[in-house]
């Protein structure tokens, strides 16, 4: 942070006769490494293998919904490219199940209620008891 202002006139200037040199600055020690081959302990860049996440699963009760939901296990054996095809996967198929949950039985002859604005509640009584004359 600078406390120079527009009022205060120019800012300060460092010269390089003004800065002092370090003291004793010597390169940092380079590690001993052995010349006849690879560190064991150095770093791997290559992705890791996949690996289980170990998400436990409480069945739902419904054999289609719990299926899918055990569907989900077969991301923990793929790379992580792969989770998209199996998350989109279990993503329509719950969307279907829940969508299913909406139709209506197979030889209910009543028509389909009509998406629009919600229906108003019970209206209120009307209040006689004041007298509305002008």
């Amino acid at each position: 942070m600078s406390d120079w202002t527009p009022e205060a006139g120019t800012p300060p200037v460092s010269r390089p006769e003004d800065v002092s040199p370090p003291e004793d600055v010597s390169p940092p020690e380079e590690p001993d490494l052995p010349q006849d081959g690879p560190v064991d302990d150095a770093p791997s860049f290559e992705p890791a293998e996949p690996a289980p996440l170990g998400v436990g699963r409480t069945p739902t009760g419904r054999a289609e919904v719990d299926a899918l939901l055990e569907r989900l296990a077969d991301a923990d054996h793929l790379p992580a490219d792969g989770h998209t095809e199996v998350y989109e996967d279990v993503h329509r198929g719950l969307k279907s199940a829940l969508t299913s949950l909406d139709a209506r039985p197979a030889g209910d002859a009543r028509p389909a209620a009509a998406p629009g604005p919600p229906r108003p509640g019970p209206t209120p009584a009307y209040d006689n008891t004041h007298d509305h004359r002008s």
